[in-house]
């Protein structure tokens, strides 16, 4: 099964927006998001700020920033 991610932030005072279709493999759709985020963050020089986050038209923003700010595991 695929979800579609949208991803709205802020880099270097633009507003952008980057969105993709990705399988889900036994993760849940925020974890999806989490990582394209990442991705996206290895990508920029200047860095970037996460304004919104939608899988599949559903806006999941909150959850993705909870994982941004949990600790890394071991």
């Amino acid at each position: 099964m695929n979800v579609s991610i949208e991803l709205h932030f802020i880099s270097n005072e633009n507003k952008v927006m980057r969105r993709g279709e990705f399988p889900l493999r036994r993760k849940r759709p925020e974890e999806v998001a989490f990582e394209f985020w990442k991705q996206i963050k290895r990508e920029m020089p200047f860095g970037g700020e996460l304004v919104r986050v939608k899988a599949s038209g559903e806006d999941i923003t909150e959850l993705v920033m909870e994982l941004e700010k949990a600790p890394l595991k071991d």
